[in-house]
């Protein structure tokens, strides 16, 4: 019996129906979004559950059909062909269908605002991603699109104006969304199948298992503890508005207290989103007592603020033992006890109030604050998935901004940055030397040292602007000026200079283009005039959204790519399972063991080549740093002079607490009154680094879109055992052994990929490493040294190591480079060797006949699915 039998047809009102009208919600219609592939539609409120998060879906063959069903209202059945729910976002209830269609037309438009004038139209569904036939045939997808839908549905729709690079960004992002549910539901299937297997024979039992563990490490991926992440590194000193940016990117006014993201301290703070729960917490790490105890009795390093900021008025006057009196003493004392500190709330002011005292800092403030006692803070947002899902952002603290951090903890965090954004006031940004000197100290950890891929530079507080006193200061006439509000156009004006000004001082940065290849954007940001959605500009004037957008694509490109790991994964266990389906044939056995001779024979002659790129590219960086050895034994003790006559005060008062601090903190310092470190072993690593940081970039690119042609990742990706001119039957046995061997080597390649990035950092460092141990003795006997003339000691001391430790040090120094590089190579050798030996094993020892199970069908989707794929 059709459908249409079975369903109620009931007439659609024409009235407006206003919030006090009591009609039956039957004649309404509801404005809603489907949660799955983010379009907004129309549909009868008697469709909706009555908690309006679910709607039912009817199965129609036709749009005109579909069309029908909404317009009278046809009510859900359960019949031969049973309607879908689907998971909805509910806005709105109208009387009339015309109504609803106006307010769905409206929030599209609002949706696709930022791209309204573009010209291209391209015609897409209704009701879902734009998804092949051949990816629609035979699969669910619970509720967007059912297999009965007709292909008139899928090609026909609202047309929208889009250019060509944003045409499939949102769907082919939903329909990889749609594709990694797909694949989720047919794997947990097969592993449901597997386990049902019954069997007392033990090659069975082990192919089962080793299946079963298959599986498990491929859920891994997608496994929420696990997620892959990027950090951006934020860089700029406090008043410069970074706390104001977070808040207005995250859209939570008064979110982060005002110095808090920067605090003056030597706090490590991040901000990342909260994956558990609805709560905005505050994960605290807090300093030992030991550390504690050593900085209020130290004579050298005692800091007075910060023992005020704890214990209040006149505490910096006591002793360690006078403050042990103190009841503040045991409160403090038991706090630093627990080591670790959680603060959580569903209120964003509850939690702000609470956590301010951990982070942020008062000058004025004495007693009760707990920032000097921090060593990290990780602030976890709840709702924000889709800006920080797989980010972290990362405060990296700038001039004044660093009291103690430790040298290799702000390294450490500085290399993990794949994107930085350097923040500042924009009547500074371009005159003020503290974020151009802060970028300069840190390009080599962020270029060749790191992983960072781009840099950005955000200028803020655009909206603060006098109008009349910039046209003076820029020579130009209110009265010529035709614009309707002139501080307005004020604001975009400096805003455009800006960019331009600041685009050519980074181009001018020393050291800019041999030490990395950066090429960076610039942001004029209003942080405030975005919250409070202030008329002198429109939000994406206030180049927020921009930025919110940048959060967005990185985001969509991560998931993007643990798709595509995770789809890999499933074809290769599906491969897996099918080539298994064994014969006893003694042909096949035969085949079979001509294969597995011809990969292994493969493997080792691309084992040979690869081990051929290495030695070349051994020999180039061999010669880059004997290059460096030579000019740092001539020129390392005038380098050393040279950076401590850079730094040293005109009357050279006071310099001399500056140098024990250098070298008793193993020759690298941070004084409050600079913008970057006091690094004397990054200074005598100088010139080994400016002869081997143009080949090392080329040699370790971080950037997969760059390509050098004598990378270590480009010739990882080259590797290969599979000839192109095989070719199988999908029918064959050996057509999935090969299958499940590509998915495999895939695999371990990409793995491989990611070691490098995290390898070369350590292969870079290890020059100035290197130089440190091998200095520190003497950087040790020359703080201790005191007395009259204790500063000429000291220099005389360090000098004298230099030139005795220099002809052995910075050899060793190229040693250690090259030796490390020598154990990446066997590490990626040995690893692609033994990983593929055991794919070919697993996958053509077998001699005995051993069926689980037939998931041909399984494959055929799998394959129809993973050509949605985003590239």
């Amino acid at each position: 019996m059709d459908t249409m039998s079975h369903m109620k047809c009931i007439e659609p009102c024409d009235r407006f129906i206003t919030a006090g009208d009591t009609h039956d919600r039957t004649t309404m219609y509801a404005v809603v979004t489907l949660q799955d592939s983010d379009e907004v539609m129309v549909a009868p409120s008697n469709w909706l559950s009555e908690d309006k998060k679910q709607c039912y879906w009817p199965p129609f063959k036709s749009t005109g059909k579909y069309l029908e069903a909404v317009k009278n209202h046809l009510e859900p059945s359960t019949g031969k062909k049973p309607w879908e729910k689907i998971a909805i976002l509910f806005h709105s209830e109208y009387g009339t269908y015309e109504q609803a269609k106006e307010k769905q037309a409206a929030m599209t438009e609002e949706k696709e605002q930022p791209v309204k004038t573009r010209k291209q139209v391209v015609e897409t569904s209704p009701l879902s991603p734009v998804l092949s036939q051949s990816a629609l045939s035979g699969i669910s997808t619970h509720g967007i699109l059912s297999k009965n839908i007709h292909h008139t549905m899928v090609n026909k729709g609202i047309k929208r104006k889009r250019e060509p690079c944003d045409l499939h960004t949102s769907a082919k992002f939903n329909s990889d969304i749609f594709v990694l549910k797909m694949v989720k539901q047919i794997m947990a299937e097969v592993k449901i199948r597997i386990q049902n297997i019954n069997s007392t024979v033990q090659t069975t039992i082990e192919q089962k298992n080793n299946i079963l563990d298959a599986i498990a490490k491929m859920n891994d991926i997608m496994d929420e503890d696990n997620k892959r992440k990027e950090t951006i590194g934020v860089f700029g000193k406090t008043g410069e508005g970074k706390s104001s940016l977070l808040n207005a990117i995250l859209g939570l006014d008064y979110l982060l207290p005002s110095g808090s993201f920067g605090a003056c301290t030597s706090v490590v703070t991040q901000v990342e989103a909260n994956q558990t729960d609805s709560n905005y917490t505050a994960e605290i790490e807090l300093i030992s007592k030991e550390e504690w105890e050593n900085e209020i009795s130290s004579t050298d390093s005692r800091d007075e603020e910060r023992i005020t900021a704890v214990y209040g008025a006149d505490a910096d006057k006591k002793t360690l033992e006078e403050l042990k009196k103190d009841d503040k003493y045991a409160e403090i004392d038991n706090l630093l006890s627990t080591m670790k500190k959680t603060i959580s709330h569903t209120e964003v002011s509850e939690f702000r109030n609470d956590v301010a005292c951990y982070i942020q800092h008062n000058a004025s403030g004495c007693g009760g604050c707990y920032w000097p006692l921090v060593k990290s803070v990780t602030i976890k947002i709840p709702g924000c998935h889709e800006l920080l899902e797989h980010i972290v952002l990362l405060d990296i603290p700038g001039t004044g901004d660093c009291n103690k951090i430790r040298d290799d903890l702000w390294k450490t965090k500085l290399r993990e940055c794949s994107s930085v954004w350097v923040v500042s006031d924009i009547i500074r940004a371009i005159t003020d030397g503290d974020p151009w000197g802060i970028i300069q100290h840190c390009i080599q950890d962020l270029g060749p040292g790191g992983e960072c891929k781009n840099i950005n530079f955000i200028c803020t507080r655009t909206d603060v602007m006098y109008s009349n006193e910039y046209l003076r200061s820029e020579r130009l006439s209110g009265d010529e000026i035709s614009v309707s509000n002139l501080k307005t156009w004020c604001i975009l004006h400096r805003n455009n200079r800006a960019k331009e000004i600041v685009k050519k001082k980074f181009e001018n940065l020393e050291n800019m283009k041999s030490k990395a290849r950066f090429i960076p954007d610039v942001f004029t940001v209003s942080s405030k005039t975005y919250l409070d959605k202030n008329p002198h500009l429109e939000p994406i004037k206030t180049e927020i959204p921009k930025l919110q957008e940048v959060l967005k694509n990185t985001n969509k490109r991560i998931k993007q790519e643990l798709t595509r790991d995770y789809v890999n994964a499933a074809k290769g266990v599906l491969s897996f399972v099918q080539s298994i389906q064994l014969d006893t044939d003694e042909k096949m056995v035969e085949i079979k063991g001509l294969v597995r001779k011809n990969l292994q024979e493969n493997l080792a002659k691309a084992l040979k080549e690869l081990n051929c790129q290495f030695d070349l590219l051994y020999k180039i960086m061999d010669q880059c740093l004997s290059k460096g050895v030579e000019k740092s034994v001539k020129l390392c003790v005038d380098s050393k002079n040279s950076m401590i006559a850079s730094v040293a005060p005109n009357d050279k008062r006071g310099f001399h607490k500056t140098l024990q601090a250098l070298y008793k903190n193993k020759g690298c310092y941070w004084p409050k009154n600079r913008d970057a470190p006091l690094d004397l072993n990054m200074c005598l690593a100088e010139h080994m680094h400016d002869n081997i940081d143009a080949e090392f970039n080329l040699i370790f690119l971080v950037d997969d879109n760059n390509k050098s042609g004598m990378s270590v990742q480009e010739q990882i990706d080259k590797f290969g055992i599979i000839q192109s001119g095989t070719a199988y039957s999908p029918s064959s046995m050996l057509y999935h052994m090969e299958n499940f061997i590509k998915t495999e080597e895939t695999k371990v390649k990409a793995l491989l990929k990611r070691e490098v990035v995290d390898r070369k950092k350590k292969i870079y460092s290890s020059i100035q490493t290197t130089i440190q141990n091998q200095m520190t003795a003497g950087y040790e006997q020359a703080a201790k040294l005191k007395g009259n003339n204790a500063m000429k000691k000291r220099e005389k001391k360090i000098t004298q190591t230099i030139e005795l430790l220099k002809h052995s040090m910075f050899k060793d120094a190229k040693m250690e480079v090259l030796n490390q590089f020598m154990e990446l190579r066997k590490h990626i050798c040995k690893t692609l060797k033994s990983e593929l030996n055991r794919s070919v094993e697993s996958s053509l020892s077998q001699t005995t006949k051993t069926t689980l199970m037939d998931v041909s069908s399984e494959i055929e989707k799998l394959e129809r699915l993973s050509r949605q794929l985003s590239d």
